[in-house]
């Protein structure tokens, strides 16, 4: 642990072990356990095409496969993927860690994980693997009455008289690889179907894509094991749904849509080579696993039939431009505000983030705060309040925008970590572009963004307050100057020690009163538009968003971020009468429910156009929410109502409130589709009545300090936006690809 020379090392000791104590776990933490196989050198990417892209993804035409599908049981899936790009490396396999035993060697140069003659036996490596293949593989599983998950033993697999004893739900289960990433196949059948490939007596025709969440920045193969899967949709697998999933569907393992939906059509694709095509296929995912039926649905055709995301966001890209401003407004109210004290009142918090806030409201990891503070030369408190900044996005500047962080676990030896740029922007490298530096060009911009504008409107956030903060706030350093965290893991893994909370030493420094604000690339902007990793409101698919109310628990799932999706459907296409928002308390889930509604839609529809869709959508399915048994509270036309769409609150509104976030509360749109704001002269903005009725024409020249080249002036387009994404003269047709 490095200490500043100015902090007495006695009272770093002092918390130290005080933190020990009220932590109650012991100060080392064990080996890790991913040690023995770390990559350790970083293999070579071959060629692989990109898909072209011109106006948008949607227009562009997929490839025709050249692996020849279905895969055979002992083989293993294409390990190249068909159109996202070469492949990404390092690579970290993770078969054995989902119960598949180690991937199958493919090199001897030392590229990959090293493969051991057996895993009980350490001392000797056969080769190594840095595609993770595992040959395809069948097992079988029951689901007894009381919603156990069980696996059949070979002992009973092989025996007849065994399986037909068997009082349960059978269902068999292959697993695999394709495009590196774990791929699950689970399909109902009879004891009478063991043992042969093609088994479907039981299946009703219907297939689910099960979609999966979490904050990651790719390098790794991912987890899935069957029993997660299955889990996950029970009640339809006894219904006689098929399900099927790849953790390169999960976003913890990569955010790259087009490598996203590549995975998905090919694992679509081993599954109908070998049951035959459904009547249709639907999406069901949470977070992540929401936002990429979003994407993949707008984007692709032939994939998804209709979708159900869970408290989902639009798509990664835009929520990244709210998200990331988290830690730099952490890093003002605990470092750098002139009046700290104001800010140790949540709710004030909440004025300029947007995103709830509470007094007295408990953090998981509080002591980082006095621990930094101390180190900082500032007197040490402990925080008396949270937000969902903190509760939800604590660690993501860091983990997905720094590109020298990487990860905690030891996946990577040292010298593969210092080589590797670890970021977001470097997983959709192939997509977005890099700098003459090699790093991922980023999105991400803040320049004439006023922070806290609308509290400032309505008189609620002081005008110094207003000015100290937007004077402060800065922006993060180019990719280039960026430094890791210091972390220590006293505690372990799970606990670890932030010494540098906040990503501080990241942010701009404060020169001449003024921090620097971070320009984003233009570039990046409009091939984020172009490869469909914007949701722009095109997916022209029967939708039901479906979300609990978890805003009183500062979750990160956000109620405005089914409206901003909502809000770009309509921009898209004048209305939304093919998307549908339920919200529920949170000790009910209308899930189950919306699977029928869902069947119902997916029958009764006669054709692919929008208006077809919408026609065939079952009356009976509304915009709603729900209360914590179930029961239908309102639903209808405007129960929704509120600020994101000009209106008077509707009658689910009053009961389950939104927030909005910090570009919202900043003068930005509700949709929140923009990178990249036009900017107008402080004068102007001062002429056309940007603050209300605050007198700023005092402070002219301070604002013309803070902001050199302008303000936000909102009423005009993103300039990361194309003009010809899906303007009247370029009409979007969906195709079979």
């Amino acid at each position: 642990m490095i200490i500043r020379t100015h902090v007495v090392a006695g009272v770093v000791i002092v918390v130290v072990v005080a933190i020990t104590v009220a932590v109650g776990i012991g100060f080392w933490d064990a080996p890790d356990s991913y040690a023995y196989r770390q990559v350790k050198e970083v293999a070579q990417a071959d060629y692989n095409q990109t898909l072209f892209v011109d106006k948008h993804i949607r227009d562009s035409l997929r490839p025709a496969d050249s692996f020849e599908f279905p895969i055979q049981i002992g083989e293993h899936g294409p390990s190249q993927s068909l159109y996202s790009g070469p492949s990404q490396y390092p690579f970290y396999c993770m078969s054995l860690d989902s119960g598949l035993g180690q991937p199958l060697v493919d090199n001897q140069q030392g590229y990959g994980v090293p493969v051991y003659r057996s895993i009980e036996d350490l001392k000797q490596i056969v080769g190594y693997s840095k595609d993770c293949s595992v040959n395809s593989r069948l097992s079988y599983y029951t689901i007894d009455d009381g919603g156990t998950i069980n696996k059949l033993s070979d002992d009973v697999v092989s025996d007849p008289v065994a399986l037909n004893r068997i009082g349960e739900k059978l269902f068999s289960v292959e697993q695999g690889t394709i495009n590196r990433f774990l791929y699950t196949l689970v399909v109902p059948i009879s004891a009478t179907e063991v043992g042969a490939r093609v088994a479907k007596q039981e299946w009703n025709k219907r297939l689910i894509y099960q979609f999966n969440g979490g904050s990651g920045l790719g390098f790794r193969q991912g987890r899935q094991r069957p029993e997660k899967v299955m889990k996950r949709q029970i009640k339809q697998l006894l219904d006689g749904y098929a399900v099927i999933s790849s953790s390169g569907n999960k976003t913890s393992y990569t955010y790259n849509m087009l490598l996203a939906e590549d995975t998905a059509r090919r694992v679509k694709k081993q599954f109908t080579s070998v049951y035959g095509e459904p009547l249709y296929t639907v999406g069901i995912g949470g977070s992540g696993g929401g936002l990429a039926q979003y994407i993949i649905g707008q984007n692709s055709s032939g994939i998804l039939d209709g979708l159900i995301p869970l408290y989902s966001y639009p798509d990664m890209i835009t929520q990244a431009t709210y998200a990331l401003d988290c830690d730099l407004l952490n890093n003002y109210y605990t470092f750098r505000a002139g009046n700290k004290r104001r800010w140790k009142d949540w709710s004030r918090r909440q004025l300029v983030e947007g995103m709830n806030a509470a007094n007295d409201f408990p953090q998981r990891i509080p002591y980082l705060q006095p621990v930094n503070q101390i180190m900082a030369g500032f007197a040490p408190s402990l925080p008396k309040g949270n937000s969902e900044c903190i509760n939800g996005y604590f660690g993501l500047s860091s983990f997905l925008n720094n590109p020298k962080q990487g990860f905690i676990r030891d996946f990577f030896h040292r010298d593969v970590v210092d080589k590797v740029n670890w970021s977001y922007w470097q997983d959709l490298v192939n997509i977005l572009g890099s700098d003459s530096q090699g790093f991922g060009l980023s999105t991400w911009d803040n320049v004439g963004v006023q922070y806290g504008l609308s509290a400032l409107v309505d008189k609620e956030l002081a005008i110094e307050e207003f000015l100290d903060l937007n004077k402060k706030i800065g922006g993060w350093k180019p990719q280039s100057e960026m430094v890791e965290e210091s972390i220590v893991t006293p505690f372990g893994r799970k606990v670890p020690l932030w010494l540098t909370l906040w990503g501080g030493q990241n942010i701009s420094e404060v020169s001449n009163e003024v921090a620097k604000r971070q320009t984003g690339s233009i570039t990046a902007m409009r091939l984020a538009y172009r490869s469909g990793q914007v949701f722009v409101g095109k997916a022209l698919l029967p939708i039901i968003d479906v979300r609990h109310y978890l805003e009183d628990d500062l979750d990160m799932h956000h109620v405005s971020a089914s409206f901003y999706s909502r809000l770009r459907i309509l921009q898209a296409n004048g209305h939304a009468d093919n998307h549908v928002i339920w919200i529920s308390h949170k000790k009910y889930s209308p899930v189950n429910e919306a699977f029928l509604l869902m069947d119902q839609w997916l029958l009764n529809k006669k054709g692919q156009s929008l208006a077809a869709i919408v026609e065939a959508k079952p009356k009976a399915l509304q915009d709603g929410c729900f209360d914590a048994n179930g029961s239908v509270l309102y639903q209808g036309a405007g129960v929704w109502d509120g600020e994101w769409n000009n209106q008077q609150d509707g009658e689910c509104q009053k009961i389950y409130p939104m927030y909005s976030n910090s570009r919202i509360q900043a003068g930005g749109p509700w949709a929140g589709d923009m990178f990249k704001c036009q900017l107008m002269p402080v004068q102007q903005a001062l002429e056309q009545g940007v603050y209300g009725s605050i007198d700023m024409g005092r402070y002219q020249q301070q604002l013309e300090q803070i902001f050199p080249d302008g303000v936000c002036d909102y009423t005009k387009t993103d300039l990361g936006r194309p003009d010809d994404i899906f303007s009247k003269e370029n009409q979007i047709v969906a195709t079979s690809r």
